[in-house]
């Protein structure tokens, strides 16, 4: 045998023997492409919310891209599959099903309690798992889904902060509350009502709008009646403002005590000089006190060339906790997805992240604001 041939037999033999080396010391040796189906309302009167969700966990997919994810030894890519449920439910029941349909490993969504219960059903059937980064109803995960995951604190955290911040600091004795009747704004009135009533508030009134609605003069003017020493608003920005601008125009000189659906920079364009008479709070720390808050903060503007608004470092650590689930799990199908779920103690933008046995955090956090010349400002944050 001649000495080129014997080179080149060695030259194979240790070509295959180093790719099984490569093989088995788990480098990354094939691609797969796999899609995280990311919900939120991209139209209507949320729809800026919306986008600042999908901006979180866009941001968020094109890091792990760009760092490289490995799992079960493949080289993975991710791809978001955006859908607008437009803050209805039968709209949301209509994308989760396109969203199983076209064969989601996972998903970060939807934004509204009043959309994201709905589609939890389709996927606990489905059995993919469902991280909302902003459904704050505690009746998304008391379901019994072992799919329904959440990275921000629950309205019952959210309205007893309220209802205590009214007792405690405002010292106030009687409220009146109102709803926009939808799952979150309902959701959040109620968890306050039972704190307020436990804290020995009276509760002059409860009453109900919707979330379409853009005259309350006629609520207003009876709880005006009743004198209470602060209102309570259960809704979103979209509404609230006005409500609030209404109020003042009534002459009502009553703070509003409201949710994260309010507690927004640019609530003043909505409710005018009335945004500074609202205190509202948010499920989750301020991005500024976020362990990894101001690094998000930079990242976020640079790639999308404005501020983060809401739920977009939710949105983002959201993305992140289904990536560390599938390395554990070493798989990307969503049963083994699910099954790696439980065990996730991911340290990231919101802090820690560590879920119980119903799929919400272990800690969470309640942040309060008020508005000074129309600009948000911390007052406190409470962790649970």
């Amino acid at each position: 045998m001649t000495k080129s041939r014997i080179l080149g037999r060695r030259a194979t033999t240790f070509g295959i023997l180093g790719a099984l080396v490569a093989a088995s010391a788990g480098v990354a040796h094939a691609d797969e492409t796999v899609k995280i189906g990311e919900v939120a309302p991209l139209t209507g009167p949320a729809s800026y919310l919306g986008k600042d969700t999908e901006n979180g966990a866009r941001l968020a997919v094109e890091e792990i891209n760009e760092k490289g994810l490995v799992v079960g030894g493949k080289k993975v890519t991710l791809v978001l599959d955006t859908q607008d449920d437009a803050g209805d439910p039968r709209q949301a029941t209509q994308v989760a099903q396109k969203l199983v349909d076209d064969k989601v490993a996972a998903i970060v969504g939807h934004m509204n309690s009043g959309t994201t219960i709905p589609a939890s059903r389709i996927y606990s059937d489905a059995g993919i798992v469902q991280v909302s980064p902003s459904a704050t109803n505690p009746a998304y995960t008391q379901q019994g889904f072992k799919t329904a995951y959440r990275v921000v604190a629950t309205d019952a955290q959210q309205g007893p902060a309220l209802a205590d911040y009214a007792r405690r600091t405002l010292k106030v004795r009687t409220v009146a509350i109102v709803d926009d009747a939808t799952a979150y704004g309902q959701g959040l009135a109620n968890e306050f009502e039972k704190r307020a009533k436990a804290d020995g508030l009276s509760v002059v009134s409860h009453d109900a709008t919707n979330d379409k609605a853009t005259d309350f003069r006629a609520i207003l003017t009876k709880i005006k009646g009743a004198h209470p020493d602060v209102i309570m608003y259960g809704g979103l920005d979209a509404t609230g403002g006005p409500f609030a601008k209404q109020a003042r125009q009534l002459g009502m000189a009553q703070k509003i005590l409201a949710g994260d659906g309010l507690c927004a920079d640019d609530l003043s364009k909505l409710a005018g000089d009335a945004a500074d008479d609202v205190i509202c709070s948010v499920a989750g720390s301020p991005l500024e006190k976020m362990p990894k808050g101001p690094g998000f903060m930079r990242r976020y503007e640079k790639r999308f060339g404005t501020h983060p608004v809401l739920n977009s470092p939710f949105a983002y650590d959201a993305v992140y906790v289904i990536a560390e689930a599938m390395k554990r799990a070493g798989s990307t199908a969503p049963d083994k997805i699910l099954a790696a779920m439980p065990a996730t103690n991911y340290e990231g933008v919101l802090g820690q992240t560590q879920f119980d046995s119903k799929g919400d955090l272990v800690h969470g956090t309640i942040s309060l604001y008020k508005y000074v010349g129309g600009k948000q400002t911390l007052l406190d944050y409470v962790k649970n």
